[in-house]
């Protein structure tokens, strides 16, 4: 009997922890390390191709970790370059597929009118596995010749998956 009571005592002590254990979480995010070495394997490819862009990573908490602005890069590729991650992370898939839905869904058009959100190609979200640690976004490269400004979208999203290449191997 009193082998039973101090069983059930242990049990009923033991609910308070696993209740408390379960009000934290836990996730993974990518390392400044990880990040600073993302954007500037992505600026470095977006060089090669003569581009001058800007190169934004964030973390999966849409925190900043790493800017980088390229000699010669236009003033407004660096707010773009933030928009296109923000957008790959909150939404998590490419910004430019995100574009693609919201032409095609026009009743989700409105999520265009929030802070941050485009609808440009060139951020990708950063993953380890399935789950999303990250973002990074490139903005400034030229389009073809005869495209409007801006519609250097396809190249960006070029050189922002160098930068997710050159680094998964860290994300395991």
């Amino acid at each position: 009997m009193k082998r039973n009571r101090q069983a059930v005592l242990a049990a009923i002590l033991a609910i308070p922890c696993a209740a408390g254990a379960q009000g934290l979480v836990s996730q993974r995010s990518i390392s400044v390390d990880a990040a600073q070495e993302a954007a500037t394997a992505a600026l470095a490819q977006c060089r090669k191709a003569g581009h001058q862009v800007s190169v934004t990573v964030l973390d999966r908490f849409a925190r900043t970790r790493v800017i980088l602005n390229d000699d010669g890069a236009n003033p407004h590729s660096f707010e773009h370059s933030l928009r296109k991650a923000y957008t790959a992370l909150t939404y998590r898939t490419p910004s430019g597929e995100y574009g693609k839905r919201a032409v095609a869904n026009p009743t989700g058009i409105g999520a265009l009118h929030l802070d941050r959100i485009t609808t440009a190609a060139g951020g990708l979200p950063i993953r380890a596995g399935k789950e999303v640690v990250g973002s990074i976004g490139v903005s400034g490269s030229p389009g073809v010749p005869g495209s409007p400004p801006g519609s250097g979208g396809d190249a960006d999203a070029a050189c922002a998956q160098a930068g997710i290449d050159h680094v998964g191997s860290k994300l395991k």
